[in-house]
């Protein structure tokens, strides 16, 4: 189920998974784990891979846009193929194309708002084993921005998700707790179980 539009184009659905796969169990690989994903549900994937040369990225991209059914997002340098750039806090709004942000406190957020991003992620949202001592935990009110749709991020799992939701969230954003899962797809599984189960 789709929660806010991204501007232009496809509205995003409610779990975004951010990929790391210096996360992954040995012997795990990103662009199959990725794919065991979708085919349990998943819709739209945030591919970081910061360290990754230009050439590999791209590739990356491509192979990911293959995958029937998935939104590909890329996250701090943009793709011709992508449906949208998701930006950290700090870097410049770019002058065209469909655009979302890192935030991590509420003028963050009304800056966002205010530039015309489509949408944002808010963290901490808790603790989180991917980055530990970051924080301190933001407001869950935030979540409910006026202008703006939020993803939660940060020290999600399946009752954080429904509770995301709850205080307003458009949905959950989510990174370690599946790329350290030694059953990735089962974890999505979960996560979108528990996010319709927040709508009853």
């Amino acid at each position: 189920m789709s929660a806010g539009h991204a501007g232009p184009g496809r509205p995003l659905p409610r779990l975004l998974l951010l990929t790391d796969r210096a996360q992954l169990a040995k012997g795990r690989g990103l662009a199959a784990t990725v794919r065991e994903c979708a085919a349990a549900g998943l819709e739209a994937v945030v591919v970081r891979e910061h360290d990754l040369d230009e050439r590999c990225f791209g590739a990356l991209v491509e192979t990911l846009l293959e995958v029937p059914g998935l939104t590909v997002l890329t996250s701090r340098r943009p793709h011709p193929g992508a449906a949208g750039l998701h930006l950290a806090a700090h870097q410049p709004a770019p002058a065209t194309g469909r655009f979302g942000r890192s935030c991590h406190d509420a003028g963050e957020l009304a800056r966002a708002a205010a530039e015309g991003a489509g949408w944002a992620t808010l963290s901490p949202y808790a603790a989180s084993a991917s980055k530990p001592g970051h924080g301190p935990v933001v407001d869950p009110a935030l979540l409910a921005h006026p202008g703006l749709p939020v993803w939660a991020l940060g020290g999600i799992d399946e009752t954080r998700a429904a509770d995301a939701l709850r205080h307003g969230a458009a949905g959950v954003a989510v990174m370690g707790a599946v790329m350290r899962a030694r059953e990735p797809a089962g974890v999505v599984a979960a996560l979108l179980a528990a996010l319709d189960g927040a709508d009853r």
